[in-house]
């Protein structure tokens, strides 16, 4: 009864883990909080979170390398004679302090800071990375559902028209083929309006397998986000001043030049003689020996001391071989950071353009589209009148069409646009 009791109790507890575990997860989403959840969650930059750390205890082992050591040891032997066994005993401690080796240590605590500092780098262009990815995501979301809203409206203009021509072919003032024009053109609003929740379900789906949520977490959108279109806060140049001062892949370029110079000084270390500090306590006991065992144990305690300097004559050219070696890596750091520098500016001015061409586009859009939607809200009135026939409005419909997806497209385009090019000069994307 009492191990029944014990099943429930774990029972209960793990279930209540799982319960508080995925109150964790957000039931409704808007653009920062998926940004966030995601900077905390994503695997990808967890794990490099956890190089970080691994890089945090290289630091701390390098730091360590200039204390003193300890060692304790016991010994314990027996040694057969012709005079019969003996047996010994020994005990002691020895430690050792390097003095100088070149600097080769501090060099390399200052080579494990700049990996910790290259580590959080890393980091960050990931969460940067992953920003975008859940932005670009995030608003085609909301581009779906706009355009689902703007297909209902379409499909209920489609089904009164259906239903005013029903009764208009009764009493014979329009032609079945007009009836049926009317008919096709609402099942074909219908089945946009599917393939619009359609898409709308697909983005979602990326937009959470971007979060890493499983397949079936309720996952909501915000519904009062809506995207502000607005022109770039700064022009070309400073913008690609900005973000060649501020992204991290730039840092994180200028930090390996600093390390792999580093890396050349601890190469060089190895050439310079090494002075140690070292010394010893031992003693030890024999029963063959005269005198009680606290008796030897005392008589035979000594203590040592002394300096040892290790001058490195010849090794094979190794030292000189890692020295060129580090003079490579540190052209190649230096070509690596030109090259990352280089597309950084590429892609801040490809940005740019974008902005500007999304910007023009979204403005046309909008014009077109609200002439559209006037001519279309005429086209529509006047059919009802029986003044129009039925072919001017369909292609009157089919321009409406053509611009709303032309308009929905831009506002959102422009919009991400705009956000990209000025994350890269350093404004965070909250909304």
């Amino acid at each position: 009864m009492r191990s029944y009791l014990q099943y429930i109790i774990l029972f209960i507890f793990l279930t209540s883990g799982l319960r508080l575990s995925a109150q964790d997860v957000p039931k409704v989403w808007d653009l920062k909080t998926a940004i966030d959840y995601a900077k905390e969650k994503n695997i990808s930059i967890n794990t490099l979170k956890l190089n970080t750390q691994t890089a945090e205890q290289d630091l701390i082992a390098s730091k360590s390398a200039v204390l003193p050591n300890l060692t304790g040891n016991v010994s314990q032997a027996l040694t057969n004679y012709k005079s019969g066994l003996q047996n010994t005993s020994g005990f002691g401690l020895s430690s050792d302090l390097t003095l100088y080796n070149g600097s080769y240590l501090r060099n390399d605590i200052k080579s494990k800071e700049l990996n910790v500092q290259t580590a959080n780098l890393s980091v960050e262009a990931a969460k940067n990375d992953i920003t975008i990815s859940i932005t670009q995501a995030y608003l085609n979301i909301l581009l779906a559902r706009e355009n689902i809203t703007y297909v209902k409206d379409l499909l209920v203009t489609s089904e009164a028209q259906v239903k005013q021509s029903e009764q208009q072919f009764k009493f014979g003032t329009i032609a079945k083929k007009d009836l049926l024009q009317l008919q096709a053109t609402y099942a074909n609003d219908k089945y946009t309006l599917v393939t619009a929740q359609n898409t709308l379900q697909q983005n979602i789906l990326t937009l959470k397998q971007l979060l890493q949520l499983p397949t079936d977490s309720p996952f909501e959108v915000r519904t009062t986000d809506t995207v502000q279109t607005s022109p770039a806060l700064d022009n070309l140049a400073s913008a690609q001043d900005k973000a060649l001062k501020t992204r991290p892949e730039v840092k994180s370029g200028e930090l390996n030049i600093q390390l792999q110079g580093v890396e050349l000084a601890k190469a060089k270390a190895t050439l310079r003689p090494t002075l140690s500090l070292g010394g010893s306590l031992n003693t030890g006991y024999s029963n063959n020996n005269l005198g009680s065992y606290s008796y030897q144990l005392n008589n035979s305690f000594y203590q040592n001391l002394g300096l040892t300097l290790s001058i490195p004559i010849f090794d094979r050219r190794v030292t000189k071989t890692n020295v060129a070696k580090a003079n490579i890596s540190i052209e190649q750091a230096r070509l690596s950071l030109l090259d990352t520098k280089t597309t950084l500016t590429q892609n801040v001015e490809r940005a740019y353009i974008n902005v500007q061409n999304a910007n023009s586009q979204y403005a046309a859009a909008q014009e077109q589209f609200t002439y559209t939607s006037e001519a279309l809200r005429i086209s529509n009135a006047a059919l009802k009148e029986g003044t129009n026939n039925i072919v001017e409005n369909l292609q009157q419909k089919n321009l409406y069409v053509q611009a709303l997806q032309a308009f929905v497209q831009a506002k959102y385009t422009a919009s991400l646009y705009t956000k990209i090019y000025n994350f890269y000069t350093g404004v965070p994307i909250t909304n």
